[in-house]
């Protein structure tokens, strides 16, 4: 029996799960909650767990739960289902959806409260004698009155609560504020794993309240499919700017799933300073070097320094592979009409005295690509050469752009890896 018959939910946020013998499975997320039939009370079915390993949320049964600690949660059993966490119908994620509801409430213990527009801020659940964990009370939360930032909390039996309906939840703009501050400091690809999990309207309210290079962020984690159907959703003008702030490679691959004539449409709408790499990157056929490269690799000419060169390569924004090496052409420094003289090893510059010269210490023998190398020559390429990142040149040694390691990887899985699953019994 559990040690914790009643808990609020926002508290299970974060605590992680472990199994019988003591290993770490995950941290909670969410409660995923059953919206019942009136006068029913709500059922906590289980947990949104977030695996330790794949950054996956999978869904844990409640009845699986034997002890909730301060700071962590125990399982029966080690041997759960892998499966993705998918939502049926009249299910909702307590706090990624119920939170920020808009309910009354006739609790008689607050009479100056009926009638009142209150917000749901949290969820007690109890455990029953038949071992099943419902909704006993909620939390509910006057609005601001005067100076004060917040209202009034008060806590009332949940047969006293009217309006937490799957249709409230459904409301257009509920639950956005909420959602946005999970997000915060969650990476991109853990964000596109979450927005999968809700339904069509939440994932296009969040996306039109996400800024632009955020989205981006995100829609670069997604699958083909998800990012046409996102966009589709923004406005024509806010599309454009979400594509501006993509890599140049990923506007190409997800442009190039597309009808012609949508694909044009969405360049034409770029800035033309924007468009132009991806038109460039169009040009090639996306299972050869030309089509997965990325066309803004770090570049320097000859002269410049050690320091200029460390500068570039701790840009925030760029990724590792890219930034593990340095191309030196001659000028100017910009694809593809910089002819490549060699490359720079970050490791090699961080050995090197800041004032002096990349010219110094250049590896001009360093192995090129062809625009034309189809996958399996690219990855036998990274597999002689022990590279994450090689430049890649035209026939008269202009560089036109550099492949790595990880966008070759996307090019090589399955289409639609990011949401296979590992065979698995359904709950």
């Amino acid at each position: 029996m559990t040690s914790t018959l009643k808990v609020f939910v926002a508290r299970l946020v974060g605590l992680v799960v472990l199994g019988p013998d003591g290993e770490s499975i995950g941290r909670v997320r969410d409660v995923v909650v059953s919206m019942s039939l009136p006068g029913q009370r709500p059922r906590a079915l289980g947990l949104a767990v977030e695996l330790v390993a794949g950054r996956r949320r999978i869904f844990v049964p409640m009845g699986r739960v034997i002890n909730i600690d301060a700071d962590a949660i125990t399982l029966t059993t080690g041997r759960i289902n892998m499966r993705k966490l998918q939502l049926r119908v009249n299910e909702a994620l307590a706090v990624g959806q119920i939170l920020e509801s808009r309910v009354q409430t006739d609790d008689p213990d607050h009479p100056e409260l009926h009638g009142t527009a209150l917000s749901v801020v949290d969820m007690e659940i109890e455990r029953t004698r038949s071992l099943d964990w419902v909704v006993a009370r909620v939390a509910l939360r006057t609005t601001r009155k005067g100076l004060r930032r917040r209202g009034e909390t008060v806590v009332v039996p949940w047969n006293h609560v009217s309006g937490l309906t799957a249709l409230n939840l459904n409301r257009p703009g509920h639950g956005v504020e909420l959602a946005l501050a999970q997000f915060e400091g969650m990476r991109p690809a853990d964000v596109a794993n979450a927005l999968r999990e809700l339904p069509e309207t939440r994932r296009e309210e969040l996306a039109a309240a996400l800024d632009d290079e955020r989205l981006a962020d995100i829609l670069q984690e997604m699958t083909a499919d998800d990012q046409t159907a996102l966009l589709a959703s923004l406005k024509p003008s806010r599309a454009a700017d979400v594509l501006e702030a993509m890599d140049p490679d990923d506007v190409a691959d997800l442009l190039g799933e597309m009808p012609a004539a949508e694909a044009e449409a969405m360049l034409a709408r770029m800035d033309p300073q924007e468009s132009a790499p991806v038109r460039r990157l169009m040009l090639h056929s996306p299972d050869t070097a030309g089509g997965v490269m990325t066309p803004e690799p770090i570049i320097v000419a000859a002269n410049a320094t050690v320091s200029e060169a460390l500068a570039r390569v701790a840009n925030p924004n760029i990724a590792a592979a890219s930034a593990s090496m340095v191309f030196v052409v001659r000028p100017p420094t910009s694809t593809p009409t910089g002819k490549l003289l060699g490359a720079v090893h970050t490791q090699a510059l961080l050995r090197e005295p800041p004032a002096n010269l990349v010219a110094g210490i250049l590896d001009a023998d360093i192995p090129r690509l062809s625009p034309t190398d189809s996958l399996e020559v690219m990855t036998r390429f990274f597999a002689t050469y022990n590279l994450v990142l090689a430049p890649v040149v035209d026939d008269d040694a202009h560089l036109l752009g550099a492949v790595a390691v990880d966008d070759l990887l996307d090019a090589v899985l399955p289409r639609d890896w990011r949401e296979q699953e590992p065979e698995a019994l359904p709950r």
